[in-house]
């Protein structure tokens, strides 16, 4: 799998960050969520999986850049 860039709302481009694939999938760097009241909010969390925070500004202004 290879990761492009997407964005990141970080000065200096570091997490939370958004990639896109070469699946078609979107890839999340970030701070993993360690609350513990948080992560019992969590559902079917697999193993290997994780929660990461991202602000809802980062998630639009990529939306935005990426949608017609």
């Amino acid at each position: 799998m290879r990761l492009r860039f997407l964005g990141s709302l970080s000065e200096a481009g570091a997490c939370p960050s958004l990639y896109e694939t070469d699946r078609g999938t979107i890839v999340v760097q970030g701070m993993a969520v360690t609350d513990p009241d948080a992560r019992a909010d969590l559902r079917h969390v697999l193993e290997g999986e994780t929660a990461v925070e991202v602000p809802r500004e980062l998630l639009t202004e990529i939306a935005r850049r990426l949608l017609p």
